[in-house]
């Protein structure tokens, strides 16, 4: 019997049992989140594609993970996009795909591996809150940004619980940042969670 993961997901409440979890997770992912009905990697890149203009300019798909949020974001369009997880198992999985110029393992306790201002537009579909990266991950992709530079996010209902997460949404409004996109709708309607996505630009 497939063990069911998307369960336990949410309780996660370290980094080393988030990569562990994950990694194990890798080769049944795409079948029990389709089966949930997951909804963001689309929305996401239709976010992405409804502001972006020149769909050639090499992107960073971060928190990659097996590659459906890449997928997600070729289908609209996007040519030159480069994958980033912690996972390895993930990634591996991600390779298949054929959606990525590059795939990079990223180490969970370090900085995003990349340069500032090296993509004006970064995603982390599903990536940040509960079961997930920390908000500090969070504001790591938003050093790396400069002027002109966006970046899509999301937090999903289990997230947004936290007030500190929206609260840091408006920091960021307060600190040099436009909110440009801003949508509630469905994540896995399977589990009956919904998710906002965001879209900032640095000013």
């Amino acid at each position: 019997m497939t063990k069911n993961f998307l369960k336990n997901t949410y309780g996660l409440d370290s980094v080393e049992k988030t990569v562990d979890h994950y990694n194990q997770w890798s080769a049944s992912y795409d079948t029990e989140i389709a089966e949930n009905g997951y909804a963001l990697p689309g929305r996401m890149a239709k976010a992405v594609a409804s502001i972006t203009q020149d769909k050639s300019v090499p992107m960073l798909d971060f928190g990659c993970g097996t590659g459906l949020s890449g997928v997600a974001l070729k289908l609209m369009g996007f040519q030159i996009i480069d994958g980033m997880d912690v996972s390895a198992d993930m990634l591996a999985q991600a390779q298949l795909k054929n959606a990525y110029r590059t795939l990079t393992h990223a180490d969970a306790t370090q900085p995003p591996p990349f340069h500032i201002g090296e993509y004006a537009l970064i995603t982390a579909c599903g990536v940040i809150g509960s079961g997930a990266a920390p908000i500090s991950v969070l504001d790591d992709l938003t050093t790396k940004l400069v002027s002109g530079n966006r970046l899509a996010f999301s937090f999903n209902d289990n997230t947004l619980a936290d007030p500190q997460y929206a609260a840091r949404v408006r920091h960021y409004q307060d600190t040099g940042f436009a909110l440009i996109y801003e949508e509630y709708g469905e994540h896995l309607p399977g589990i009956d969670l919904k998710s906002t996505v965001y879209i900032i630009e640095k000013t």
